[in-house]
């Protein structure tokens, strides 16, 4: 339940289970020396992380009392209403507040805190006061560093947050550059249902290891918020019709009833986690629209919301002036169970914003171009902290729709500080006027709301960056990368270009004199044709623009025109509408423009993430014989956030991502080799050609559709009902036992080996003696490459093995629902059909060299020959290694398949921290080194030198690797934090947790 949020040390104590205990938690924190803010001799890793891990969360755990958990049977009307409910357990909150009373006497920064007065008399709150430190520098730190400061402040216990990182923070300006270390605790946390299955899946094993090692299982339990969305698992089987929606319903449950169950037993197994079930909508978007609080008020203590997510489009919210970015789900267990974040502060990239979109440019042609820029200027790891006049002209979905795309510009956050614009969503979406008062209220007292009516205080950044609006110009991003964007009027010399260049991220190398090719074949009786570049995929998807009505009712302002003058998408076109919540159906509907996107084939086929994350269904058998029988590029059009090759169908290798209202354009046009400025998409009955401008809506015409069709009833009864499931949810029967019952035949839900043989000690840090090198990369290897995802080949490690425990092939699924099994999982390990692994001399495809033997295998068949001779392989790569979505199974599967290191150019920040979650060694080259200019072929055997006592290791340190055929060359080790020294000493992020909670 939410009442069990631990908000601060002190909150943490509010929920000892009797006066007895919470003074003798008091007594131990009273007995901690006092820290100065000046610098202290550093105790080894391990030490240092156990002295800041878990605190008091064993006195935490222990008030249960008669609180009753989260359950579908609540009559929960919002996440900020539910502490109104359980007022009725009067008892247990009078406890809860006067255990409040007492520790907030003892907090370090108990004269900073503060009462906020209700308009009206009485009062919100209280809260810890930034203005009351009465420090200048506070002043000109951005928004976005403000809430990490406040954060800190009220969680400081000199335990697992100290008066020093406190000082860190206020002197951001300067403490920044040097890459300090800062711990940070989030409010909350996100989980989605591909990502959410495994992390419940570690929560229950957790339990059984504390229970084999001879200590209480229900201290696995979330400390914090935990929503899980099921938002993955919807697939796009059937289109074009009015039963869409129904029958990939029934379809999505008979694939998913085991893991449902499996995450419904969860919800109620353990306290603090809240499933929306499936067909609710896509996470991010129901996070906007309703999960997200802006600020917490929690047992009288406001603060500010903020929460990671184990999907990397958590930073969707960072558009509501809420802190969030994706982390690894091996991050976010150890969040959930009381471990403070340990972050390197980051840099804050102030983004300045002026004038005004043009008439008929979109958010997204917008965010597309904000991305080309930051990519170009360089954030990964920072902050970005958008600011200026232009702001007025953005809508609080236009903001969403940017700081959606943060993973792809490469930032952690995109982030948008609440304003006057912030608090007419909220009250838009729903929330009640005193919430808002309250959330205005508290904003303003604490110095985090943005007033673009005063004068603004110069704020400090670590860079500078400015776009005028009114530069922006429509455009699509493709054919392969986001950040590849193409001006709409350059389009079709750039598929040109891409047809001709070499293959790489813009390129396909097709010979001139079979550009010209088209392919005439039968669909379902009628004729057909595709040539390079035609549409058989046009997907309005995806959180990015479907949580925005104005690119929404745009669309369907096209389609309306369109029918208007006769144009009709072609039937081979895979048309699909999937809304990220069920508000969007509303407004459509009440619009009148719903019936016209379905007479194109844009029927609403399910509420989930659908083609955006690979889930588009097979495409028809005609369609895709075409394609493969003449290896044609067929192109998709989605209005997603992602577009790496083999991600969207494996038959499409041009993806291009495009606003809702180009996604209907292109499936009209039936092509991607176009320009709209010139040639017609179409022709009237009467022979009459319509051209691009014909069919596109201006500005007025959109807004105007916006005003009288999204209406606040709409987001309030869409909301009030999400928890009460639907009918086949409800009917699911989970047992009610704390600890799972594992099914060995299990092909979705398996026991994993992360903790077999776990003993308490420690197994210390070491080197790697001799590794071969499974496999070889170049750069921008993503997640996609690396982690299972999308369909199971037929002819895969996977597909074997499913077959052999007599699953048909019909019933494979997807990889993402088979999450929770760690034999699928790790076959499907770098199983993409797009993999470019050097060994196999310019081969693509899921293989490898198995050195020894030079065997060409699987790769899942190679790693596995190398254990069973007892060898460990390593990674080379590239620039990049690891950017695209966040997947801890891109981090579990190569720590499944014997890897013991990986050696990369450049990391991406989510992946990394991963790898070193699960106990691998991420290591970088010095730069202006690869593999390529050491002369490194794969086939070398590698060493690693590092000390086997993890007090003689340091964050960055340089170590030297050594290979068999004698060369040397020096390597910089990328564990970046002490905390991250202690993870790798005990094995992992995981076992570091057991252990430490054990010792409570």
């Amino acid at each position: 339940m939410y009442i069990t949020t631990s908000t601060s040390a002190a909150s943490s104590l509010l929920r000892a289970s009797s006066r007895s205990r919470f003074v003798s938690s008091l007594s131990s924190f009273k007995s901690l020396p006092a820290r100065s803010l000046s610098p202290s001799p550093s105790p080894s890793p391990s030490s240092l992380v156990s002295q800041r891990s878990l605190g008091f969360a064993s006195a935490v755990r222990s008030f249960r009392c008669s609180v009753p958990r989260w359950s579908h049977r609540v009559d929960w009307r919002s996440p900020l209403s539910l502490r109104a409910q359980i007022r009725t357990v009067a008892p247990a909150i009078e406890r809860l507040e006067r255990a409040f009373a007492t520790m907030a006497a003892e907090h370090p920064f108990k004269e900073i805190l503060t009462a906020l007065p209700k308009p009206g008399g009485g009062e919100f709150g209280k809260f810890y006061s930034l203005p009351a430190l009465n420090d200048p520098r506070i002043e000109k730190l951005p928004y976005s560093i403000r809430i990490l400061l406040e954060s800190a402040i009220r969680n400081c216990d000199n335990f697992q947050v100290k008066k020093e990182d406190i000082e860190k923070i206020i002197d951001w300006e300067n403490s920044a550059p040097k890459q300090v270390e800062i711990p940070f605790k989030p409010a909350r946390v996100l989980l989605q249902d591909f990502t959410g299955v495994p992390a419940v899946v570690d929560l229950a094993c957790m339990r059984d290891a504390m229970n084999k090692l001879g200590s209480d299982s229900n201290k696995i339990n979330p400390l914090v918020p935990v929503d899980l969305v099921i938002d993955h698992s919807v697939q796009v089987d059937v289109t074009r019709s009015e039963n869409a929606v129904k029958a990939n319903m029934e379809f999505e449950f008979q694939r998913n009833k085991e893991r449902f169950a499996f995450l419904k037993w969860g919800s109620s197994a353990f306290h603090n986690m809240l499933v929306v079930p499936p067909g609710s909508g896509i996470v991010h978007q129901v996070n906007l629209e309703y999960l997200g609080r802006v600020v917490f008020n929690t047992n009288g203590m406001l603060y500010p919301d903020s929460v990671v997510g184990t999907d990397s489009h958590t930073t969707m919210i960072d558009g509501l002036g809420v802190a969030g970015w994706g982390v690894g789900g091996i991050e976010a267990e150890a969040a959930m169970l009381g471990q403070p974040m340990s972050m390197v502060l980051p840099g804050v990239v102030g983004f300045k914003l002026s004038g005004k979109l043009h008439n008929g440019v979109t958010a997204t042609d917008l965010v597309l171009t904000v991305t080309q820029m930051l990519r170009k200027h360089g954030v990964v790891g920072k902050f970005v902290e958008f600011h200026g006049d232009g702001m007025g002209e953005l809508s609080l979905a236009d903001r969403a729709t940017i700081a959606n795309m943060s993973p792809e510009y490469g930032a952690t956050m995109g982030f948008f500080p609440v304003d006057h614009v912030t608090l007419q969503y909220l009250k838009l979406t729903g929330r009640s006027d005193e919430t808002v008062a309250m959330v205005e209220g508290y904003l303003r007292a604490n110095k985090m709301f943005v007033d673009y009516n005063e004068p603004q205080q110069e704020r400090v950044y670590s860079s500078y960056l400015e776009l005028n609006l009114a530069d922006v110009e429509p455009c699509i991003s493709g054919p392969k990368r986001p950040h590849d964007r193409v001006p709409l009027k350059e389009m079709k010399a750039d598929w040109h270009s891409c047809l001709d260049n070499k293959v790489g991220f813009k390129g396909f190398a097709v010979p001139k004199e079979t550009q010209e090719k088209v392919v005439k074949f039968s669909f379902h009786g009628q004729p057909a044709e595709l040539k390079h570049g035609s549409v058989v995929i046009a997907a309005i998807t995806s959180c990015t623009n479907t949580s925005n009505p104005s690119v929404m009712l745009g669309a369907g302002l096209v389609a309306k025109k369109a029918c208007e003058l006769g144009l009709q998408v072609k039937p081979w076109v895979k048309t699909s509408l999937a809304p990220g919540s069920g508000v969007v159906t509303k407004y459509l509907l009440q619009s009148g423009l719903q019936k016209y996107l379905n007479e194109q084939g844009f029927h609403i086929v399910g509420y989930g993430c659908t083609t955006c994350i690979g889930n588009s269904g097979d495409l028809d058998e005609s369609v895709a014989s075409a394609i493969t029988d003449n290896d044609i590029v067929a192109a998709a059009v989605l209005s997603g956030n992602r577009n790496f090759e083999g991600r969207v169908h494996p038959l499409t290798r041009a993806n291009y991502l495009a606003s809702p209202p180009l996604v209907v354009a292109y499936a009209l046009a039936g092509t991607v080799d176009i320009d709209f400025d010139k040639e017609p998409i179409g022709t009237t009955k009467d022979g009459k050609s319509v051209y691009f401008k014909d069919i596109w809506p201006t500005t007025e015409e959109i807004a105007e559709v916006v005003q009288s069709s999204v209406l606040p009833d709409m987001f309030k009864s869409t909301y009030e009902a999400i928890t009460k499931g639907n009918p086949t949810w409800n009917q699911l029967s989970v047992p009610a036992s704390k600890l799972y019952s594992w099914d060995p035949n299990s092909t979705y839900i398996h026991e994993p080996p992360y903790f077999k043989d776990m003993t308490m000690d420690p197994p210390g840090a070491h080197g790697v003696k001799d590794a071969y090198c499974l496999l070889n990369f170049g750069d921008s290897i993503t997640t996609d490459h690396i982690s299972p995802a999308g369909s199971i080949h037929k002819d895969s490690p996977t597909a074997k093995y499913l077959l052999e425990r007599g699953v048909e092939r019909r019933d494979f699924n997807s990889y993402g629902s088979r999450r929770g099994n760690d034999e699928v999982m790790a076959r499907g390990t770098f199983a993409n059909i797009r993999l470019v692994n050097k060994l196999l001399n310019g081969e693509v495809g899921p293989k490898t060299v198995h050195v020894p033997t030079g065997e060409k295998l699987s790769v899942f068949d190679a790693a596995m020959k190398y254990k069973s001779a007892g060898h460990g392989t390593i990674i080379l790569a590239g620039a990049e290694y690891g950017s695209g979505s966040s997947r801890d199974w891109a981090a579990k599967g190569p720590m499944l398949l014997g890897v013991k290191a990986v050696i990369a150019k450049s990391f991406e920040r989510i992946h990394r921290s991963n790898l070193v979650g699960m106990g691998i060694i991420p290591l970088c080259f010095k730069a202006g080194e690869d593999a390529d200019s050491l002369g490194l072929t794969g086939h070398e055997r590698f060493s690693i030198d590092l000390p086997s006592k993890i007090s003689e290791i340091r964050p960055g340190q340089d170590v030297t690797v050594t290979t068999d055929s004698g060369k040397s060359f020096t390597c910089t080790v990328r564990f970046d934090t002490e905390v991250e020294l202690a993870y790798f000493d005990h094995g992992g992020i995981l076992p570091f947790v057991i252990r430490n909670l054990i010792k409570q």
